[in-house]
């Protein structure tokens, strides 16, 4: 240090200035980090990636997150598109006490929830008025996959108690959605897998999906990269798991469950399934195809003909097999 009199070293000189450049430096390279962060969230929303888009509430499925099944409808739930969603979590009428009616209970995806037709154009309403002496449920769930489909059989069935169950698969999906843990961009679910010669299912509890965060989120509703940082977090953390296709075996578990019970069980297909019509035949499960049905424009859900069409093959099929409250229909 120099004594008075003294001239201070250039070192000495510049040392109250070395903060003020590491701050400058700090403040320089954060606004640039910053800049850099505001160019890639621009990119990410022009570039408007499917996995990563924000949908807006009044056309979103009223679903939450079910630790189970992976989504489930929302109780009570009434969406801006007049979407009911009644006490026990299905697009339905409220259930009635049987009154000792016989209750068909229809189990699949989107087909039987009526994606894209308004709920009294389905063919369960279409049923419900026609066969007045049984008491039909619609227990459609969009986007579910048959595993899915025999877990809510099992939830819901102390509230219903069906005498009837009717599988509709769709075959276009079913097959692919049972054959994995991920779908509709990493949405995680609950699969069916053979592990050491049995037959368990697995990815439960089910975590919740990278869109959960979407809407439950601030950040993450707000900024692309926040999104974008929770999506490659799921994919690295919950990898996608494909597993050979278990369809027959759920087919089966859902026949012996219901029979168990002291149900019939029958199965509709959207169309003809060579993978799964030989094991149908073999099982002696009554099953029947619903080719022809109209469907919508650009879309390969049933339209309102379609589901017209659907209803008058359905209460034929019931009546053939013996189904009490069709059978005098026929």
């Amino acid at each position: 240090m120099a004594t008075e009199g003294e001239t201070k070293t250039p070192d000495e000189a510049s040392a109250p200035a070395r903060p003020r450049r590491r701050l400058r430096a700090i403040a320089f390279h954060s606004i640039l980090i910053l800049f850099n962060l505001m160019l890639f969230e621009a990119f990410l929303r022009v570039a408007d990636f499917r996995d990563l888009r924000v949908t807006p509430e009044e056309i979103r499925l009223p679903y939450d997150h079910d630790r189970e099944l992976g989504w489930f409808p929302v109780p009570g739930k009434v969406t801006a598109t007049g979407i009911r969603i009644n006490s026990i979590g299905l697009r339905d009428i409220e259930l009635a006490p049987s009154a000792g009616k016989p209750t068909i209970m229809f189990v699949g995806d989107s087909f039987v929830y009526g994606a894209g037709v308004q709920t009294d154009e389905r063919f369960t309403e279409k049923l419900r008025a026609q066969l007045p002496d049984a008491r039909i449920v619609n227990a459609g769930v969009a986007a579910y996959g048959t595993d899915q489909e025999f877990l809510m059989l099992r939830r819901l069935w102390p509230k219903i108690e069906p005498n009837v169950v009717v599988l509709i698969v769709c075959v276009d999906n079913d097959h692919d959605d049972n054959s994995t843990n991920s779908r509709h961009g990493h949405t995680l679910k609950p699969y069916l897998a053979n592990v050491g010669g049995k037959w368990e299912f697995q990815g439960q509890p089910v975590p919740r999906s990278h869109t959960w965060y979407y809407y439950n989120n601030w950040f993450a509703n707000h900024s692309a990269i926040v999104r974008l940082a929770i999506e490659a977090f799921k994919y690295l953390r919950y990898p996608a798991i494909d597993v050979p296709d278990p369809t027959n075996q759920l087919v089966a578990m859902m026949r012996d469950f219901a029979e168990a019970r002291g149900a019939k069980f029958l199965v509709g297909l959207q169309k003809a399934d060579p993978d799964l019509e030989p094991f149908l035949t073999a099982q002696k499960i009554p099953y029947i195809r619903f080719e022809g049905a109209p469907i919508i424009p650009g879309d390969n859900h049933w339209n309102p003909e379609g589901h017209t069409m659907v209803a008058e093959r359905l209460k034929a099929f019931l009546a053939d097999n013996g189904v009490p409250g069709a059978a005098d229909k026929r």
